[in-house]
C-alpha cells in the first residue's frame, strides 16, 4: 500500500550519508513527525547499514552515497570533517540539479572548503552544525527528541535564500532553533563553548588515568561529580574529535592560550593565598552557569552522575 504523504512535507525525498548518532536522531524525527517524503541512508561499513535497517532509521539504505543521493532534495553529509571532501567527489555527478546539500559537521570554514569546490552548478550548499549530542556515538544511540530547544547554526555560503529558509524551516519542525552565522564567527564561538573545554576533559582525564597507576584505581573509584562530568564528555567519538582539532586548529589555539593565561592567574591567587581573586573569579563565573539554565539550555536539577545526562 503506498503511504499517505502528509501536508508538511517539506522534502520529497533526503539522503543521509553516514548513519550515527546525528543522521538516526534526523530519521527518526523526521519519519515520526512525517517531514519528509522518503529518507535514503547508506553508511561506509555494512554493519551500521544493517542496524539502520533493523532500527527503520531510513526508509531505503543505499550500499553507495552515490546510490543514496540519487533524485533527493535534501543531502545531508553525516561524516567526519576529515571524509568530507571524499564523500562530496564521490556524489558530486549524481546530485540532482536543485537540489540542497547540508551537513552537520562542527567545524565550518574546513567543511566549507572541503565541499564547496567540488559541488556543481544550480546545487545549493548551506552548511550547519546541530548543537545537540551525546557521548554515544552509532545509529544505536539516535532519538527522535535530540535537537528539542536545542540550536542549530545554518552558515550559507551562497546567494540561496529560498534554500537555506527551507533548510532552517526542517531544522524547526525537528524542534530545533536555528540561527544564522558567519563561518569563521561560528568556528571562534564553538572553539570557546565546545572544542577547548573537551580537549580540556580529555586531557584531565588523561592526568587521573597517569595518578591512577599509581592510587591503585582510587581516582575511579572516589570520582565526584566534576570528574565524572570530565569522563562523560572525553567519552565522545575520537574519530569526530580528532578532525574537528584538525581542522579548527587557529580558533582552538587562540582559545587555549587565553584558557593558559587565566589558568596561570588562578594558580598564582592560590599561591598567594589571594582569597578575593578566587572569590571574584568564581562569582563571575557562577554567573555564567546560571545564564545557561535560563537560557534553557539546562536544567539546576542535581545530577551526581546517577541520572540521564543527556
Amino acid at each position: 500500500m503506498a503511504r499517505a504523504e502528509p501536508m508538511n512535507v517539506l522534502y520529497e525525498r533526503v539522503a543521509l550519508i553516514g548513519l550515527g548518532l546525528i543522521a538516526g536522531s534526523m530519521g527518526l524525527r523526521m519519519k515520526r513527525d512525517g517531514l519528509v517524503g522518503e529518507i535514503v541512508g547508506t553508511a561506509r561499513s555494512p554493519e551500521t547499514r544493517s542496524i539502520a535497517i533493523e532500527l527503520g532509521l531510513c526508509d531505503r539504505v543505499t550500499d553507495t552515497a552515490a546510490e543514496a543521493v540519487k533524485d533527493a532534495d535534501l543531502v545531508v553529509l553525516c561524516v567526519p570533517v576529515g571524509a568530507m571532501e571524499t564523500v562530496t567527489r564521490e556524489i558530486a555527478p549524481h546530485l540532482k540539479p536543485g537540489a540542497t546539500v547540508s551537513d552537520v559537521g562542527s567545524v565550518k570554514g574546513a567543511v566549507i572548503d572541503a565541499v564547496a569546490p567540488h559541488l556543481p552548478a544550480g546545487v545549493a550548499f548551506i552548511p550547519a552544525h546541530p548543537l545537540a549530542g551525546t557521548e554515544h556515538s552509532g545509529p544505536r544511540s539516535g532519538f527522535p527528541e535530540l535537537f528539542d530547544n536545542r540550536w542549530c547554526l545554518l552558515t550559507p555560503t551562497g546567494d540561496a535564500p529560498e534554500a537555506a529558509d527551507r533548510l532552517a524551516r526542517l531544522w524547526r519542525a525537528m524542534g530545533s532553533n536555528v540561527d544564522t552565522m558567519e563561518p569563521d564567527h561560528h568556528d571562534r564561538v564553538l572553539a570557546v563553548t565546545s572544542h577547548a573545554p573537551h580537549l580540556i576533559a580529555y586531557t584531565m582525564v588523561g592526568v587521573a588515568d597517569d595518578l591512577r597507576r599509581v592510587t591503585d584505581s582510587e581516582v575511579i573509584k572516589y570520582s565526584a561529580a566534576g570528574f565524572r562530568d570530565f569522563t562523560r564528555i572525553a567519552a565522545s567519538d575520537p574519530v569526530m574529535w580528532r578532525d574537528v582539532f584538525l581542522n579548527n586548529k587557529e580558533a582552538t589555539l587562540e582559545i587555549l592560550g587565553r584558557f593558559t593565561e587565566e589558568l596561570f592567574a588562578l594558580q598564582r591567587a592560590i599561591r598567594k593565598g589571594d582569597g578575593d581573586h578566587l572569590h571574584a573569579y568564581f562569582t563571575r563565573t557562577r554567573a555564567i552557569r546560571r545564564g545557561i539554565i535560563e537560557a534553557g539550555q539546562d536544567t539546576d536539577k542535581p545530577n551526581f552522575g546517577r541520572g540521564d545526562a543527556s
